[in-house]
């Protein structure tokens, strides 16, 4: 598994009966999980809750409030610091199991850079930028793409909160398909290249993008665009049904092919201080 653990401002406490009870630093929060089939293994801690997210019957859902919270406040991994906030679709703006790519990629950028060589990464889906983040602060430059405004401010603001040079990111809303493609007529390559597609959304034009329909070529028009000399690539799977080997099967059919190199893909998780490992998506990895 891909095990997120060097986080002390964030923990899950306990999940169990299809939720989990999370500190994001002061605050506990209290959330769906659909993997949490299991019972709550210290039921006595769920009166920490702070909010609580409900599902609706109709879909989407909402938060309850048991205490007043701020408006937004900052977490902490490693020298990275991020906004959070609870949204209306339950999250609050940062995926904390997603620590474990950030620390591998930050760790191919810092060696690369370390030899005197750039680095440039392209993030699609970028969401509020915490991968953005971590590879600029690493020393990369980092082009990052969003479908949605209001999640690329987010992510310009977490970019100030980290003190990152405005000179090592650049900002895009589109679909991150037409992007790619209009990179490669362009000759623009990227030496690392992660996604983290949604299963179901809707481009800016009103298109309809399917994981299931659209992943696949995606994958193969971002392997056109990685670069001569290409340090890593990412897909990020978080659709219930895809498994690890489904990405692994798309990385080894689009880049290794063209560079070889290694496929590694594998469970994200987060450790439970109540017990045990709390599975929360997969990831397909690529390195040479």
């Amino acid at each position: 598994m891909f095990l997120t653990d060097g986080f002390t401002s964030y923990e899950v406490l306990d999940c169990g009966n299809g939720e989990k009870l999370e500190r994001w630093g002061d605050v506990y929060l209290r959330r769906p999980d659909p993997q949490a089939i299991w019972p709550p293994r210290m039921p006595e801690l769920w009166e920490k809750a702070q909010a609580w997210y409900h599902r609706s019957e109709r879909g989407g859902g909402s938060w309850e409030f048991m205490a007043s919270l701020p408006e937004r406040w900052t977490l902490s991994y490693r020298d990275l610091s991020f906004y959070v906030r609870p949204t209306g679709f339950k999250h609050t703006g940062l995926f904390p199991e997603q620590g474990a790519n950030w620390d591998w990629m930050s760790g191919l950028i810092r060696e690369r850079v370390a030899q005197g060589r750039t680095v440039n990464v392209l993030n699609l889906f970028g969401y509020t930028g915490a991968a953005t983040m971590a590879c600029a602060k690493a020393g990369a430059t980092v082009c990052h793409v969003d479908v949605a405004k209001g999640m690329v401010q987010w992510a310009k603001e977490n970019r100030e909160l980290c003190g990152i040079p405005e000179t090592q990111t650049r900002w895009i809303i589109d679909d991150a398909k037409k992007f790619v493609e209009r990179e490669i007529r362009r000759g623009h390559f990227y030496d690392g290249i992660l996604m983290d597609p949604p299963s179901y959304g809707r481009g800016p034009g009103g298109e309809v993008w399917r994981l299931e329909d659209e992943l696949y070529h995606l994958a193969d028009i971002c392997a056109q665009a990685l670069s001569n000399q290409p340090l890593f690539y990412l897909i990020n799977g978080y659709t219930t049904g895809f498994q690890a080997s489904v990405l692994s099967n798309m990385i080894d059919m689009t880049v290794v092919p063209r560079f070889g190199g290694r496929v590694t893909a594998d469970e994200l998780c987060l450790p439970v201080t109540a017990g045990g490992v709390l599975p929360c998506g997969t990831s397909g990895r690529w390195q040479v």
